[in-house]
């Protein structure tokens, strides 16, 4: 699978997680334009985003671009477009409301197997959680949660990888405090990423782009790169 996590933010150090984007459909896809679909939470004010991300991607050498809302009752022949791209980047937003709607229309496994087949799966923050095994921690008190307004009770998410994502990380106590914490409330590792900063999933290995924590049970290694 090919996988790549973003914590957020404007920063930018995160034209290297735009680049290896880049890398990953173009080593599948030799020649040809690469087709890249983006995923807002919901459809209400995701215009401005997408026209964001267009001029974004195609410096990044993307020239197709097509986008598609999962809370508007998409068509399935546009749901066939998304999943014949070369890239499908879930955005941010509320991770309640993103995974129910991705749930209730059906495209949850859809997006599995696509990545599963060796298209490139992309995740801003929410979207970056629900390529995880839960999206329990975007409910804890501690992390600055999210409101789970839509009453989402199954809190599984995709399970791509055996790690939780934890995008908007800071390297000061009060973050380490609420991190750790978690930590030792859930099952799973957890990669905590601060903004411009992110992860790329190649081939069974994750590579930190920028900075991240490893948190298992209380414990914590930091992890730099500069690549």
């Amino acid at each position: 699978m090919n996988l790549v996590f973003y914590s957020g933010g404007q920063s930018p150090a995160n034209h290297k997680l735009h680049q290896n984007v880049y890398r990953l459909a173009r080593k599948k896809k030799k020649k040809g334009p690469l087709l890249i679909t983006y995923i807002p939470f919901c459809a209400d004010g995701a215009a401005p985003f997408f026209h964001r991300f267009c001029r974004r991607f195609r410096s990044n050498g993307f020239e197709r671009f097509y986008t598609v809302s999962f809370d508007t009752n998409p068509l399935r022949e546009e749901i066939d477009v998304a999943l014949r791209s070369d890239v499908i980047y879930l955005a941010g937003g509320n991770t309640f409301y993103f995974l129910k709607h991705l749930r209730k229309s059906g495209v949850e496994p859809l997006l599995a197997a696509f990545a599963r087949r060796g298209g490139v799966l992309a995740g801003l923050s929410a979207g970056g959680l629900i390529l995880s095994p839960t999206i329990k921690s975007a409910g804890d008190p501690l992390l600055d949660p999210d409101e789970n307004e839509v009453g989402l009770k199954n809190l599984n998410a995709l399970g791509l990888v055996d790690f939780e994502f934890a995008p908007h990380f800071e390297f000061t106590p009060r973050s380490y405090h609420a991190h750790l914490s978690y930590s030792k409330k859930t099952k799973h590792p957890v990669m905590a990423v601060p903004d411009g900063s992110g992860l790329v999933v190649e081939n069974g290995v994750t590579r930190v782009i920028g900075e991240a924590v490893y948190l298992h049970q209380g414990r914590a290694i930091e992890f730099k790169s500069n690549s």
